[in-house]
């Protein structure tokens, strides 16, 4: 299973629709990666009002080749991309671009739609991540994704905003997530 179930539950890679849920990607495969703890500070604040589901799968997707029957993992994906009220995306930056295996899983979705009209909530977490964050745009505006202008955020010098334990610690960008996380599930309830 390449989901995290930490904050609600995921049976058969379906997603409880007991309440909104929304899929949270990190773009940093790295385990303890900054992006990962920006997610999990997100999914913390919002932990009673929403169903947080962090996908844990972009390292294991193949590269996106356009083939009409896509492998399992893909399928998994997309399926979860559907299921999901609205997508919560956190990426550093490499080489001043989106990091490879990001991209590949946005690919993965460019002909089959699970994007189309479905809000989705920018973060990039970086040294600088301007870059990265325009390029990222790019592409979800490419999806037909409807990114919440008032939900984006970019962080930059993130290493900057942690505690030793790798955690989100720096006050201003905990509020800084926790106001993004409000209108971004507002959003989604006035959609809905």
């Amino acid at each position: 299973m390449y989901l995290a179930a930490k904050f609600c539950t995921v049976t058969n890679n379906s997603l409880q629709k007991d309440k909104i849920s929304i899929l949270a990607v990190s773009g940093s495969l790295r385990s303890g990666s900054s992006n990962e703890a920006v997610i999990t500070t997100a999914a913390t604040l919002v932990a009673g009002e929403v169903d947080v589901i962090i996908y844990r799968g972009l390292g294991s997707l193949p590269h996106f080749d356009g083939s009409e029957l896509p492998p399992s993992e893909v399928a998994g994906f997309r399926r979860l991309l559907m299921e999901a009220d609205g997508v919560l995306i956190c990426s550093p930056e490499y080489a001043f671009g989106v990091p490879g295996s990001l991209k590949n899983a946005l690919d993965w979705t460019v002909s089959t739609g699970e994007f189309a009209g479905k809000p989705v909530a920018l973060i990039t977490a970086a040294t600088g991540g301007d870059k990265a964050h325009a390029s990222l745009r790019l592409t979800l505006t490419a999806l037909s994704a409807h990114v919440v202008e008032d939900a984006t955020l970019l962080i930059p010098f993130v290493r900057s905003k942690m505690n030793a334990t790798n955690e989100i610690s720096d006050g201003a960008t905990i509020q800084a997530i926790k106001n993004i996380m409000d209108t971004f599930i507002q959003t989604i309830k006035d959609q809905n």
